[in-house]
Protein backbone atom coordinates (compact mmCIF):
# COMPACT_ATOMS: atom_id res chain seq x y z
CA UNK A 1 0.00 0.00 0.00
CA UNK A 2 1.14 3.68 -0.73
CA UNK A 3 2.01 6.22 1.96
CA UNK A 4 -0.53 7.98 4.06
CA UNK A 5 -0.50 12.22 3.07
CA UNK A 6 -1.78 14.26 5.46
CA UNK A 7 -3.54 16.78 2.39
CA UNK A 8 -3.70 19.26 4.47
CA UNK A 9 0.34 19.70 5.39
CA UNK A 10 0.10 18.96 1.37
CA UNK A 11 -2.11 21.95 0.19
CA UNK A 12 -0.55 24.26 2.98
CA UNK A 13 3.07 23.80 1.03
CA UNK A 14 1.38 24.09 -2.07
CA UNK A 15 0.17 27.35 -1.13
CA UNK A 16 3.19 28.43 0.40
CA UNK A 17 5.22 27.46 -2.83
CA UNK A 18 3.09 29.68 -4.82
CA UNK A 19 3.23 32.62 -2.11
CA UNK A 20 7.25 32.79 -2.38
CA UNK A 21 7.17 32.18 -5.91
CA UNK A 22 4.81 35.56 -6.05
CA UNK A 23 6.77 37.34 -3.56
CA UNK A 24 10.24 37.12 -5.37
CA UNK A 25 8.80 38.54 -8.52
CA UNK A 26 6.64 41.26 -6.80
CA UNK A 27 10.26 41.75 -5.06
CA UNK A 28 11.69 42.39 -8.77
CA UNK A 29 9.08 44.12 -9.65
CA UNK A 30 8.78 46.45 -6.97
CA UNK A 31 11.83 46.43 -5.58
CA UNK A 32 13.76 48.93 -7.90
CA UNK A 33 14.69 52.49 -7.49
CA UNK A 34 12.87 55.24 -9.32
CA UNK A 35 15.86 55.98 -11.47
CA UNK A 36 16.82 52.30 -12.02
CA UNK A 37 13.26 51.53 -13.89
CA UNK A 38 13.21 54.77 -16.00
CA UNK A 39 16.53 53.37 -17.16
CA UNK A 40 15.11 49.96 -17.75
CA UNK A 41 11.97 51.56 -19.80
CA UNK A 42 14.20 53.24 -22.04
CA UNK A 43 16.56 50.97 -22.74
CA UNK A 44 13.30 48.68 -23.18
CA UNK A 45 11.85 51.29 -25.70
CA UNK A 46 14.73 51.71 -27.62
CA UNK A 47 15.38 47.83 -28.00
CA UNK A 48 11.80 47.66 -29.23
CA UNK A 49 12.16 50.86 -31.73
CA UNK A 50 15.69 48.97 -33.23
CA UNK A 51 13.46 45.43 -33.50
CA UNK A 52 10.52 47.47 -35.16
CA UNK A 53 13.25 49.70 -37.75
CA UNK A 54 14.70 45.82 -38.67
CA UNK A 55 11.47 44.13 -38.85
CA UNK A 56 10.65 42.31 -42.30
CA UNK A 57 7.02 42.85 -43.57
Amino acid sequence: MGDVVNLNKFRKARDRRTAESLAAENRVRFGQAKDLKAKLRTEAEQTQKDLDGKRVD
